[in-house]
């Protein structure tokens, strides 16, 4: 409207614009002084033509490309993202429908004083918003031309030219020369603006067109990022031109996702402080649009604490990511007898079930009968009922359980090494039954192989004709069922299309789960060792597998940087879990089922609640791609292993670090607790087995509530304390670790002969 117009003028010549006062007057065919001489045409083909307006179109776009920025158009209380094809104007956000009225904006140049505010009626406003503290609206009665583009474009937008290319070198420096001239306890903290800061300055510079400016820009400062970013520097010095940003998933996900820094109040004033007394709005644009500030009260954290907590992709947790409660107890075991006698034996027939007598209590069996304070309730999620022969086995477990071997630093485990000699085929993925019977391999030929452990071949069960023939009363009809004929030590199990990454057996040992680079994850029988069902979910390769802890459920993850949890007798996922950055590589059920722990390429590993899909943890800590899990068999605690060789430690129920493990030089793929949690073992590419105290590790923590609010983790300093052993192999990196039910360490891996 006319007085809006008047009022952007009269703005633009303050502030000494005369170019774009010039160019606005034209356009609005306003002449000399004489502003009141003519308002808008009415049609809407004053200003911003509609598609059938006969505004000037070059007239318009050099106008848009001054007046730039982010832009939000509300028609008729609707609302769409304009994405024009000038380069300077684009649009972001979006009012919904219905929430129309008033439209209002920060101006940084006006100290923060609010924007005037629209109002969104019928006529549409539209409202370009301008960091500089300019404020133009637009009345405008037509429709707007909406190019339908992708999300990224939208995305994009936001790194309007806001600034002169050729100062970006001197604002960077400038802020790094106050930040390394600041106090000790200042300059760790705002340290951790350099990375996001250069790339978002970088992307702005490419995003222009400025590709010069960008080169040297990059080439200038690069090198002064953190060592663990180098990857993520890598993808980014590819893109150089505008076009590059396009399909970019890097580039998307540094925009999407704000990056997140965790500062003292200290130190964040006086970032402020220093920003506004040089009116380095350029910088501040950046920290408000794209970085996420958690701001804490108390003493700055030091350069050791930041360091062990920083590194993912987008920057550390917000300490609200890690408050919700979570239920780290166990559930309680189902009660029944158990006889405890060495005679049983010999009296035991094949499948294992004893003889009668006078049950003795177990001290295992009577360990579980108060419920954890910790825990969740009982029936917080369906479970399995149990079978009778998952009874028997757990009276076979408890047995095993008082033969077990206590471990500590004066007893350590001995190791049983399976070798996969002549693994031509690549081997992808081993997993061993909980009773240590069978073993599996996943294999890059698409195969997966079983493999008996113990003298009792595998067999496959008799054919329909053959079972109606059996008595079905007697004593040992589970061993009559079997086909003799088709005893082997080794049984092939095709269907896969592509390299198998991930195996899982079912804790009841009928089953067994494998996922493909396929997208597939299948179902497999070892009963009759054939296929029962294949999972399609993932449209993309599916790297990791795992059943749950009480069987039915399972959890799978892969390329689409989603994980999902499925039901062994569903076709649909029951679940997905979607807030991952990257791929998510690695999975793995808490021991009480109600929760799934995911590891990702984003460097971060996620703890989802399976009851209601939320995600209730989110660590940060690791320099790498997250390749391990294990949950502590009491459920307290996690073990994560990533490229980057180090173990890290944390309390769930805190949601803190509480230990750094180093030690390995290369990718730690396999992490195990011990039965009873005294021994954490980690197997890596570097061709070594490690064992650590991990009741060292996890005594005389000091999680107060300070702790706990600001993320001050205190490491010990020497991991070293805590390794009890290393095991190296010849050449054999170890993929896989299985504590039998007494103890012996098994590990895997695939002989390797460079």
């Amino acid at each position: 409207d006319r007085q809006t117009l008047v009022a952007v003028l009269q703005f633009l010549r303050r502030s000494n614009l005369r170019e774009s006062e010039e160019i606005l007057r034209r356009e609005a065919r306003l002449l000399g002084d004489d502003v009141g001489a003519a308002a808008l045409s009415p049609t809407g083909t004053g200003l911003l033509g509609t598609a059938g307006g006969d505004a000037d179109s070059a007239g318009e776009n050099a106008l848009l490309s001054r007046v730039t920025t982010a832009a939000t158009v509300a028609i008729g209380g609707s609302a769409a993202a304009v994405a024009s094809s000038s380069p300077g104007v684009a649009a972001v956000a979006a009012v919904p429908p219905g929430k129309g009225g008033l439209l209002r904006g920060r101006c940084p140049g006006r100290g923060g004083r609010p924007l005037p505010a629209g109002p969104l009626g019928t006529g549409g406003t539209l409202c370009l918003l301008q960091p500089r503290g300019l404020s133009v609206m637009l009345g405008h009665k037509g429709g707007v031309v909406v190019e339908d583009q992708p999300d990224v474009s939208a995305v994009l937008s936001a790194y309007n030219q806001q600034g002169d290319p050729t100062l970006y070198e001197e604002y960077y420096s400038g802020l790094k020369h106050f930040i390394e001239c600041s106090l000790d306890c200042h300059r760790a903290e705002l340290s951790q603006l350099f990375y996001p800061l250069f790339v978002h300055m970088y992307l702005e510079l490419v995003y222009n067109q400025h590709e010069s400016e960008a080169k040297s820009f990059f080439e200038r400062f690069h090198g002064d990022q953190e060592c663990y970013y180098q990857d993520d520097l890598r993808v980014l010095s590819s893109l150089t031109k505008k076009e590059h940003m396009k399909g970019n998933e890097t580039m998307l996900d540094f925009r999407t996702s704000k990056f997140v820094l965790r500062i003292s109040r200290d130190s964040y004033q006086l970032l402020k402080r220093h920003l506004q007394e040089k009116q380095n709005n350029q910088i501040w644009n950046i920290v408000q649009e794209h970085l996420y500030i958690d701001i804490f009260d108390g003493m700055p954290r030091s350069k050791q604490q930041i360091d062990a907590m920083v590194g993912s992709l987008a920057g550390e947790a917000k300490r609200e990511a890690n408050k919700a409660k979570v239920f780290f107890g166990l559930l309680k075991e189902p009660e029944f007898d158990v006889p405890l006698d060495d005679e049983d034996e010999e009296g035991e027939n094949e499948e294992g079930k004893p003889k009668k007598k006078k049950p003795k209590k177990d001290s295992v069996g009577s360990k579980s009968k108060k419920q954890d304070p910790n825990a969740p309730p009982q029936n917080r999620i369906p479970l399995p009922e149990l079978k009778d022969s998952d009874k028997l086995d757990k009276v076979m477990n408890m047995k095993e359980a008082a033969r077990r071997v206590r471990l500590g630093p004066e007893c350590l485990p001995s190791i049983c090494f399976y070798t996969f000699l002549n693994a031509y085929q690549g081997l992808t993925a081993v997993d061993i039954t909980d009773d240590s019977s069978m073993i599996v391999g996943g294999f890059a030929d698409s195969t997966v192989r079983v493999w008996s452990v113990t003298p009792k071949k595998l067999r496959s069960v008799k054919t329909a004709a053959d079972l109606s023939l059996i008595d079905k009363e007697s004593d040992d009809v589970l061993e009559r069922i079997m086909d003799e004929k088709t005893a082997s030590e080794l049984k092939i199990l095709y269907g896969h299309s592509g390299p198998v990454y991930g195996t899982s057996f079912s804790p009841d040992r009928n089953y067994l789960l494998s996922c493909s680079e396929d997208g597939t994850v299948r179902l497999w029988s070892l009963q009759t060792f054939t296929c029962l069902v294949g999972y399609k979910g993932h449209n993309y390769p599916v790297w990791d597998t795992q059943f749950s802890p009480y069987g039915y459920y399972f959890v799978s993850g892969g390329h689409d940087r989603v994980a999902r949890l499925w039901a062994t007798d569903h076709y649909q996922p029951l679940r997905i879990f979607a807030g991952h950055l990257a791929d998510v590589t690695c999975t793995r059920f808490h021991p009480n089922s109600n929760y799934i722990a995911t590891g990702s390429a984003d460097r971060t590993v996620r703890l989802w609640d399976v009851l209601n899909g939320n995600c209730v943890r989110i660590f940060t800590g690791h320099k790498g791609p997250i390749h391990s899990l294990a949950f502590s068999p009491n459920g307290r605690f996690l073990a994560t292993g990533a490229t980057d060789g180090r173990v890290l430690l944390w309390d769930i129920g805190h949601g803190l670090m509480v230990g750094e493990l180093k030690g390995h030089t290369d990718t730690i793929y396999a992490l195990r607790f011990s039965r009873d949690g005294e021994i954490l073992a980690s197997g890596s590419m570097d061709n070594t087995v490690r064992l650590w105290d991990a009741v060292k590790a996890f005594e005389d923590l000091e999680t107060d509530d300070f702790t706990t609010a600001t993320g001050h983790i205190n490491l010990p300093e020497n991991s070293q304390d805590l390794l009890l052993g290393t095991y190296m192999t010849k050449s054999t990196p170890v993929v896989h670790l299985h504590f039998t039910r007494r103890n012996l360490l098994l590990a895997a891996g695939a002989y390797s002969s460079q």
